[in-house]
């Protein structure tokens, strides 16, 4: 499984959907790059092949980032799985 995370100004929460196969992913990811270097005012609709039922759409101009990752059964060294940044601190031990 293959996931396209979206990062959004003013959001901590990324949005994410999940494509079956690398090609989907990738025009998906190219899809979203494009109308990020467009620079007119796009919407974006994107489904996730996981989650069925489940849309996303979005004005581009309001997307920071855009990441895509293959999404394995592990986790990173860290134990989070892998993205931007966190912003919520580790609990204390």
């Amino acid at each position: 499984m293959h996931t396209l995370e979206l990062n959004l100004k003013q959001s901590p929460l990324p949005l994410m959907i999940q494509k079956e196969t690398l090609e989907a992913a990738q025009a998906d990811y190219k899809k979203v790059t494009e109308a990020l270097t467009s620079g007119n005012p796009v919407v974006l609709e994107l489904t996730c092949d996981q989650v069925t039922n489940k849309h996303i759409s979005i004005l581009a101009s309001e997307i920071a980032a855009v990441q895509l990752y293959e999404k394995s059964g592990t986790t990173s060294a860290s134990g989070r799985p892998p993205g931007f940044f966190s912003l919520v601190p580790d609990e204390a031990k």
